[in-house]
């Protein structure tokens, strides 16, 4: 499988992320179920995007393969899940190579050089077999679904027959950004730890770890009191034409309920461009300024549905045009007179 990581070049993978910033109590819970012998066949590890919920998944694969008897005393005495990066265990899992470990997410389109829409059936069928043939080098099998949310139908029922008859040593670890949504036959055949976003402090951290800057830089700090608990947004408001264009949107926006079609047309050409950044720029400030207007008072319920309207309509647009790579010039010009009308009163 191809190690690859559609979210941001700057910041790890998680598979070769050897730190967790926060998230203390839900590393707690995970340790202390592994080693008291209650370790439940599945978990659902829920929370907003970017904020570390698949670099905890592959930290509790990490150490169940490395430490696969539960009684052993490095485990009961280990407080936390960390692994050296010089274990063999985690040098495989880092290059997603130990036959212990199954990773079911996105893959790459070959034709398009796009990812897949959703988790491919297919791929989730590898599941039945990793799960079915006899345990490999540690005697325990883990996947991570990173994430569940992008499970189609098919998918969702492959997962549930493994969640219904779970072999021995098993352990499947479902990441989901919306855990509420999940199908709840799933939901309710896992132990759920849902984590909360990252406080500013540690968001300062993690960002200073990944991108060789000190918590306390100004624009580190702000970075992260404007990143809403996400490492990811975080690292992303840092880079300077990914603020460039924020500023440039955030003009726009501003003026709504008022159009400039030149500017439309402008902005338009700069997010067709292949940095994909340029365009979770662009989402980022319309889904910033739709909170902003939910969040204000007083609200005219009616306004208040054309605002909900308006997110639903453009995340789901933003969404089919990256899956099926559209141009994003009439993406551009539809959203902003949606937004116009929902701004409007």
């Amino acid at each position: 499988m191809t190690v690859q990581d559609d979210q941001n070049d700057d910041i790890p993978l998680a598979c070769a992320n050897a730190s967790l910033f926060g998230h203390s109590e839900a590393e707690r819970a995970l340790l202390e179920a592994y080693r008291g012998g209650r370790m439940p066949h599945a978990w659902l590890i829920g929370g907003p995007p970017g904020i570390g919920k698949a670099t905890l998944a592959f930290r509790m694969a990490r150490f169940v393969l490395a430490h696969p008897d539960p009684a052993d005393r490095a485990v009961q005495q280990a407080r936390s899940l960390a692994v050296s990066p010089e274990h063999p265990a985690a040098r495989k899992i880092a290059n997603l190579s130990h036959s212990g470990l199954l990773l079911l997410r996105r893959e790459i389109n070959e034709e398009t050089g796009k990812l897949y829409k959703d988790i491919r059936v297919e791929d989730v069928r590898r599941a039945l077999g990793f799960f079915g043939r006899t345990a490999g080098e540690s005697g325990w099998r883990v996947a991570i679904i990173d994430s569940v949310d992008e499970l189609n139908a098919a998918g969702e029922n492959t997962i549930l027959k493994i969640l219904e008859e779970p072999p021995a040593n098993s352990l499947l670890l479902l990441v989901s950004h919306a855990p509420g949504r999940v199908l709840p036959t799933i939901r309710s055949r896992c132990r759920r730890l849902i984590l909360r976003p990252l406080a500013d402090d540690d968001i300062a951290l993690a960002v200073a770890s990944v991108a060789d800057r000190k918590p306390d830089d100004e624009d580190v700090v702000a970075a992260s009191q404007l990143a809403e608990g996400s490492v990811a947004r975080a690292v992303t408001l840092l880079d300077e034409e990914a603020r460039e264009m924020r500023r440039r949107i955030g003009a726009l926006l501003q003026r709504l309920p008022a159009l400039d079609a030149r500017a439309l047309h402008a902005l338009g050409d700069a997010l067709g461009g292949a940095d994909p950044r340029a365009f979770e720029a662009f989402m980022d400030s319309v889904n910033a300024w739709l909170s902003a207007q939910l969040r204000a008072q007083p609200q005219d319920p009616r306004r208040l549905a054309r605002l909900a309207d308006a997110w639903e309509r453009a995340n789901r647009a933003a969404a089919e045009a990256e899956a099926f790579n559209l141009d994003r010039k009439p993406l551009i010009f539809s959203m902003f007179g949606q937004l116009a009308q929902a701004a409007n009163g």
